[in-house]
């Protein structure tokens, strides 16, 4: 187990677009005293400050970020060994292919081994790039040989730093988002302090650095500003121009370095429908994002070598559905308001229909099944048939004098949090998504002047001033407030210093690659293979890269070592895989943390027919093993087991069996 305990003390966007004022803004300005009244010049200097800022909050969050990674693994003084372990289950898995590139004698030997990998998963033979999103990996490993930098900066902290850069880009993206929104720059600062002050529920990235999401997120994060501010009307035909090409590259990378894209965007193709039904965005508009996005990720699908999970995605064939619907189903926005109704009830059963009829049919072309487990987490969180769209209701054009005119890029950011937040409730790791897009619109919600319009006019004490003066001191005051209530967290936070400490895993590493064959190959928990595969270099059978069916199978009868079974099992089932040695962790075999019918061995007495350990209820239909279970009954080393495994090592934590060869 890994522990953290205290150190011993020792001795270029347009100026006239990018982020146009508001009325109330212009007004200010215009009564203003005359030396100060000229527009232009209030509009730079806004413009340059709120720029200033952005830049400087996103360096400060990544120095910040950067800084507690340091703190809590003393990461400096650590050894090499200590630095790999702390990249835990995937995140490992994925810096050890940078390392492999960086380890290659040359980068085509080093791609060659990435497309011809028989290494991760032990008698197969896998194309990397096309099971996983690691070009990034392959990129910095590129720049790393290329750059001059050597001398000067070790692997592991040029591959780090890249990281906590992202999510300077990541806060800024962020912060020009509310911007956006709101006019002015104080929403953007708000929003960025906000996702600083909720770190524990915007991030993980600095004890997960590796992780997907760290390297995707940042470009998410761009497009979505830069569909904010697409959606703006009367924009110039050069800038629109522009706007796509920054959504189709950020799309892409966000597409192309996190295998759960499809249903990120998914989430962004459904706002984008709902608008374009209810007239809310033009249609031409809707169409050039629809088509970015199919575009973005056809190009991803030819990098990764025609990867089959990303041409059966649903947000392929919902795009698709759209665009043929709208094709022949023409004159949806005329007609009377029963007509209109009839007629968007009919279009939205088309398009659900042949959804799933174009998904259904890609998916037994391309017999897919990689992404199946996703919707069976789904189906099990929520129930069968349950659907992220219900929760929409349309809104009515004109509701009086106290309406909001919900402007196209308020609506899609506002849709876009709503749906954001039923992905949270389904799935724990997507609160960081919607967590930092809540900073976003509730910065905007502070500082936009049609919220405080709409609320003074329900009071009956509207008045533009009053709006102007309310809009900006409001914001400052929960800036001051935060500051002042955060402030000293954050300093005790930064003095705090704490060391990596799991000596049992790095004896167990130390003792893999010295004892043990350069070709060995070893079974075990998803979680220790991967990083076995990057301190040592050793043949796994299985690994915590989920998206695939057949690995998926693999590691069922792999963890069959913590369930009742025979040791001639146990044995004929690891050496199906070509394991030579297995290793168990007493954290998994005498699991305590989570209740009876949650532990790992739970899971495997049900799925195999047979009743739970301890007091408590069982399924009628399950019955009592025959045998005891494994990971337990071969540490007391009886014939039957002494015949098929040998113990070689163990520590604390780990005990590690060598497999007789005997047939």
């Amino acid at each position: 187990m890994m522990y953290l305990r205290q150190r011993k003390e020792i001795k270029t966007i347009e100026l006239s677009e990018g982020f146009p004022a508001q009325e109330e803004n212009v007004k200010l300005e215009n009564k203003l005293p005359t030396g100060c009244t000229n527009r232009k010049f209030w509009k730079i200097l806004s413009f340059t400050i709120g720029g200033t800022i952005a830049l400087c909050i996103g360096l400060l969050t990544s120095i910040y970020l950067a800084t507690l990674h340091e703190n809590d693994l003393w990461f400096s003084n650590i050894k090499e060994v200590e630095r790999e372990i702390s990249f835990r289950t995937e995140c490992g898995l994925y810096y050890s292919y940078y390392k492999q590139m960086l380890q290659a004698p040359t980068l085509t030997q080093g791609f060659r081994g990435l497309i011809y990998d028989n290494k991760t998963e032990s008698l197969r033979t896998i194309n990397l790039l096309q099971r996983m999103n690691i070009y990034q990996e392959v990129f910095l490993s590129i720049l790393y040989r290329v750059l001059p930098i050597q001398r000067y900066l070790e692997p592991v902290y040029f591959y780090i730093y890249t990281l906590f850069g992202l999510q300077a880009i990541y806060v800024t993206a962020l912060y020009i988002t509310s911007w956006l929104l709101s006019g002015t720059w104080l929403s953007g600062l708000l929003a960025a302090l906000w996702y600083v002050t909720n770190r524990i529920d915007t991030t993980r990235v600095e004890f997960t650095i590796p992780l997907r999401e760290n390297w995707a997120l940042p470009f998410f994060a761009i497009q979505i500003a830069a569909i904010t501010y697409f959606l703006r009307p009367n924009l110039q035909a050069l800038s629109e121009r522009r706007t796509l090409l920054v959504v189709f590259i950020s799309t892409f990378l966000f597409s192309l370095t996190w295998q759960f894209n499809q249903f990120m965007m998914l989430m962004q193709a459904l706002v984008l429908f709902t608008l374009d039904s209810l007239d809310m965005l033009p249609a031409v508009k809707a169409t050039w994002l629809y088509g970015i996005q199919i575009a973005g990720l056809l190009l991803v699908c030819v990098l990764q070598f025609f990867n089959s999970m990303i041409l059966g995605s649903l947000l392929i064939s919902f795009n698709l559905s759209v665009l043929i619907a709208r094709k022949f189903q023409k004159n949806l926005k005329t007609g009377t308001f029963l007509t209109r109704i009839g007629k968007l009830l009919l279009h939205l059963l088309t398009v659900f229909c042949l959804t799933l009829f174009l998904n259904n049919v890609i998916k037994k072309m391309l017999n897919l099944k990689s992404d199946e487990h996703i919707f069976k987490f789904l189906k099990a969180k929520f129930g069968f048939g349950a659907t992220s769209d219900s929760g929409i209701q349309e809104p009515e054009g004109k509701m009086g004098r106290c309406s909001i005119d919900l402007k196209p890029d308020t609506a899609y950011n506002l849709i876009h949090t709503v749906l954001f937040g039923f992905l949270a409730l389904s799935t724990m790791r997507m609160k960081y998504l919607w967590t930092s897009h809540m900073c976003v619109f509730a910065s905007f919600g502070l500082c936009s002047p049609d919220i405080w319009g709409w609320l003074l006019k329900s009071v009956r004490l509207h008045n533009p001033k009053g709006i102007c003066v309310i809009r900006y001191s409001v914001p400052v005051l929960t800036l001051l407030y935060l500051c002042y209530k955060f402030w000293p967290g954050v300093m005790d936070e930064l003095s705090e210093l704490r060391e990596f400490y799991d000596p049992d895993t790095v004896e167990l590493m130390t003792w893999i690659n010295s004892n043990t064959p350069r070709k060995a190959v070893f079974a075990g928990s998803m979680q220790l293979l991967a990083g076995v595969k990057l301190c040592t270099g050793r043949t796994l059978t299985n690994h915590p890269h989920y998206e695939d069916n057949g690995l998926r199978e693999r590691t069922k009868a792999v963890y069959q070592i913590y369930a009742k079974r025979s040791p001639e099992d146990v044995h004929a089932l690891l050496r199906s895989f070509g394991a030579d040695y297995v290793i168990l962790e007493n954290s998994i075999c005498y699991e305590r943390r989570h209740r009876r019918g949650c532990r790992l061995r739970d899971l495997l007495d049900i799925a195999n027919g047979h009743v739970m350990d301890g007091p408590g209820e069982n399924d009628p239909d399950l019955k009592a093993a025959d045998h005891p279970r494994f990971c337990e009954e071969i540490k007391r080393n009886p014939p039957p087991y002494a015949a098929h495994f040998t113990r070689v090592f163990q520590n604390k934590t780990f005990h590690v069996y060598k497999l007789s060869t005997n047939k």
